[in-house]
């Protein structure tokens, strides 16, 4: 079976857990006989290709001349776009976006028509520019490659797998790995739900990461639940031996956050957590990893409450410094107001670092060997924290027991579910 993927992102080259998945996942399905083409906007030429061959749409170019790529274009529906419809954009950059506010359709058409065009691979202001080129990449790439089934992930690539759907005429899968509410909760840009809801619309199978976003996808965006099937992300197992025993110059316990500093990751409430702490116990050290749009406002609130000596920000994370944080850490703390699955503490607790989570999160309904709140309970969130720090066996039962349920969690498994989806749908079509 051959597989045409569109993705936004691949490792090394990543901005959240999208592009994680996406490699954990094709190389899961290599291992089930399954070819995967992925595309991605831009290619750095260091990605890993053992299980797939990736294909970079800033390579591939269009001549408006030839009645071929004008026939692409009529099938790729694009807009205008506002600064709010950006997921990842670091604080420094707000502002500057917030600022252009709308582009004039002459000037987008005609970047997006180009012969030669050259993706960022960002969450930048030129975002849904590069969405509908990308898209237009996807017809011309599905007319010329020979594959079996389309899988797009999250809405970035909707347009895209229905643009190829419409090209070739075959069976698409939408994954959703996070929907517009989780984003941005009631405040939701409409423009973006409609394209999640389009494309959903459009796949003859929808992937949903936990039931949680399977719910959602049901109830908020009516998307048929016969169509729509749960398969769990896993986690990398590649751990050294090294980084299991990396010496700490801190007698402090280290309680930390990791990911993205905005609405949906519920960093406000780490913050409200650690203060009631320190008020308890004065030898902790909480950091907070990542970069946002909420960056600037928990460095104020945390110099507010007059903690910023037990507070460390150290801006985004990846790769290796990712897995050094969790190594130095004593507790892993995702207090996030929705979300999908939540990769980040799998990644902990393969460290053996205890991890406190959010009962508002996907990959609660798999884990035993979390503690669990609610993430608007700071009182139960501190008490958790609190927990894990002071009684050692707490701590070595959930660092014992939370490895070995994280070890059980493969992407082989996850893939044969995938496989099976890509049946289904190839039944479908037929």
């Amino acid at each position: 079976m051959r597989v045409l993927m569109f993705g936004w992102e691949f490792p090394p080259h990543i901005t959240g857990g999208l592009g994680t998945a996406c490699f954990g996942l094709t190389k899961g399905l290599a291992k089930q006989d399954v070819d995967v083409i992925f595309v991605v906007p831009k290619a750095y030429g260091d990605e890993d290709q053992q299980a797939v061959r990736i294909v970079n749409a800033s390579d591939v170019t269009f001549d408006l001349d030839e009645k071929e790529s004008r026939e692409f274009w009529s099938r790729v529906k694009y807009m205008e776009i506002g600064s709010n419809i950006i997921p990842y954009v670091a604080p420094e950059d707000f502002e500057i976006v917030k600022e252009e506010k709308k582009k004039t359709g002459e000037t987008f058409t005609s970047k997006v028509f180009s012969k030669k065009y050259e993706f960022s691979g960002k969450y930048g202001p030129n975002l849904m520019e590069e969405v509908s080129r990308y898209a237009l990449v996807a017809s011309g790439v599905a007319m010329k490659e020979e594959f079996d089934v389309i899988h797009a992930h999250d809405w970035l690539c909707y347009p895209a797998g229905m643009a190829a759907k419409e090209a070739s005429g075959k069976p698409l899968v939408a994954h959703i790995h996070a929907t517009e509410f989780d984003r941005t909760g009631e405040n939701y840009n409409t423009i973006v739900y409609q394209m999640e809801k389009e494309g959903m619309e459009a796949a003859d199978l929808v992937i949903a990461v936990s039931n949680l976003t399977r719910n959602t996808v049901i109830n908020r965006y009516g998307i048929d639940p016969n169509k729509v099937i749960t398969v769990y992300n896993a986690i990398e197992q590649n751990v050294t031996k090294e980084l299991l025993h990396i010496k700490r110059n801190l007698k402090e316990k280290i309680v930390t956050f990791l990911g993205r500093i905005t609405f949906q990751k519920g960093p406000e409430y780490f913050i409200e957590a650690a203060y009631k702490i320190l008020q308890k116990d004065n030898n902790v050290r909480f950091v907070m990893a990542g970069s946002g749009d909420m960056l600037n406002k928990m460095i104020e609130r945390v110099a507010a409450l007059h903690i910023a000596d037990k507070f460390h920000f150290t801006g985004f994370l990846r790769g290796e410094a990712v897995d050094k944080m969790f190594a130095l850490s004593d507790v892993f703390v995702m207090p996030s107001i929705s979300e999908p699955f939540g990769l980040v503490p799998l990644e902990a607790m393969r460290i053996n670092v205890p991890v406190v989570i959010s009962k508002q999160s996907g990959v609660a309904e798999i884990l035993k060997h979390a503690l669990k709140v609610d993430f608007w309970d700071v009182d139960g969130m501190a008490d958790a924290i609190y927990g894990i720090c002071h009684y050692n066996a707490l701590e070595k039962a959930f660092k014992k027991y939370g490895k070995e349920e994280v070890e059980s969690l493969k992407w082989d498994d996850a893939a044969i579910k995938v496989k099976e989806v890509y049946e289904k749908a190839l039944k479908l079509g037929q």
